[in-house]
């Protein structure tokens, strides 16, 4: 119990006196080193070097590289007028445009982030001269944004796969059906929202336009098709589907729709580049802790203590549900990945439950964490590029947050909603 006191002590202090998480992270290694009396500077740059030293984390800087190249080439832009003439013209359209164009992104890049600046970028101008209510329309944009680590590939889901030592293609099927239903969510609560709207309602576009849209953008719908039947019959990795992804981005944006210039590859490198180092180092901080966490026994403090819930796989899950949406108030995706999953997947195999449901039970737990202030780094990045004040944001948001929220709960009540198209998927 003292060594779970000494490292709640060192991460909080350490990011209340304004450290950043990356070294409140190493700090806790140190402080939990210091207690059990062995310090020794050589194995926390060990440990920093091996945190990062993996195959399958390879993939994150790629799919971070794709949808850089998706925004800057092209691709994201077809995807949103796609789904503007597949559903623009229904009252309320705007709202489902970005929903629909959040799906199919998700299924493009795995980076919440990068989906969610587009999808306001482009759909948030149009949709205040439309007379949208400001608040809730980039409330919906973030929170469409989030189903991009939901749905695979999901830079989430490899970092899971990764800590837990998981299987991060079963991760990765397992998430298409609660991404689906979150959409399908936001799109029953917009409904609900927009009613009290008054908006233009656009002209119905014709079944050529249609067309026409859908053949501008076959080649990145082409994109998640690759993936996924690559994925389900073993013909790549997830790692290699992150640099197949980043290949196929680069030569749409360069060769076929020809939006994107060798000179601006510089900017779109540095920008991957700055994104994945973030990450990185927050993976390699986060073994010196995960390493020091398991000497120091806490895995084991922290399945006695969830012990009274072991019986009750549901109940189980509730209190971990409850726990990483109050953390994600506080602390951003990936800490809470790097640090909370080895400690808990103990205590989740001994009482029976699937892990691969864990893993996307507690990452769509993870995602709404995104959305919640002060953190959330997707509510921060969707009210800086819209331009709406974050209170405007925070009072907006809360109808589709509170939809996200009812999904996860039904999920907690019937796994078999994951794990039943997972197996039948996966084979």
């Amino acid at each position: 119990m003292i060594s779970l006191i000494i490292f709640l002590v060192a991460l909080f202090g350490g990011m209340a006196i304004g450290l950043p998480i990356a070294y409140a992270l190493i700090l806790t290694g140190l402080a939990l080193m210091v207690q059990m009396d062995f310090f020794d500077a050589q194995i926390v740059a060990q440990n920093l070097l091996n945190g990062a030293d993996s195959f399958p984390l390879m993939a994150v800087p790629f799919f971070m590289l794709a949808g850089e190249l998706m925004n800057a080439g092209g691709i994201s832009r077809r995807i949103v007028s796609l789904a503007m003439a597949a559903v623009g013209h229904i009252r309320g359209g705007l709202g489902y445009v970005a929903i629909l164009a959040a799906c199919i992104l998700a299924s493009l890049s795995g980076s919440a982030a990068a989906d969610a600046a587009a999808l306001a970028s482009i759909l948030m101008p149009m949709m205040v001269r439309a007379g949208y209510n400001p608040g809730q329309s980039a409330g919906l944009i973030a929170s469409s944004g989030i189903t991009a680590l939901v749905i695979p590939p999901s830079i989430g889901f490899i970092l899971i796969g990764v800590v837990g030592n998981l299987s991060i293609t079963r991760i990765f099927i397992a998430g298409i059906v609660p991404g689906i239903l979150i959409g399908l969510a936001l799109a029953f609560t917009w409904y609900l929202v927009s009613r009290r709207t008054e908006s233009p309602v656009a002209e119905a576009p014709g079944a050529m336009e249609i067309l026409r849209k859908l053949r501008d953008s076959l080649w990145a719908l082409m994109l998640p098709l690759i993936i996924l039947v690559g994925l389900r019959f073993g013909v790549f990795t997830p790692t290699e589907a992150g640099v197949i992804a980043a290949v196929y981005a680069l030569l749409v944006s360069l060769f076929v729709y020809r939006e994107m210039k060798f000179s601006d590859l510089f900017e779109v490198l540095l920008n991957a580049a700055k994104t994945t180092a973030m990450v990185m180092f927050l993976v390699a901080a986060a073994s010196v802790s995960s390493w020091m966490i398991t000497l120091a026994g806490l895995p084991a403090q922290i399945t006695a203590m969830v012990t009274p819930f072991s019986e009750d796989p549901r109940l189980l899950m509730a209190v971990v549900v409850l726990l990483v949406l109050v953390i994600g108030c506080v602390m951003d995706m990936v800490p809470i990945i790097l640090i909370f999953v080895p400690v808990l997947l103990p205590a989740v195999k001994g009482a029976g439950i699937d892990t691969v449901y864990f893993a996307v039970i507690f990452m769509i737990a993870c995602a709404i964490g995104l959305l919640t202030p002060p953190i959330g780094s997707v509510l921060n990045v969707v009210a800086g590029v819209s331009r709406v004040s974050l209170m405007q944001l925070i009072r907006g948001i809360w109808p589709f947050l509170l939809a996200q929220v009812a999904v996860l709960v039904l999920l907690l009540l019937f796994p078999e909603i994951v794990t039943v198209p997972a197996r039948l998927i996966a084979g």
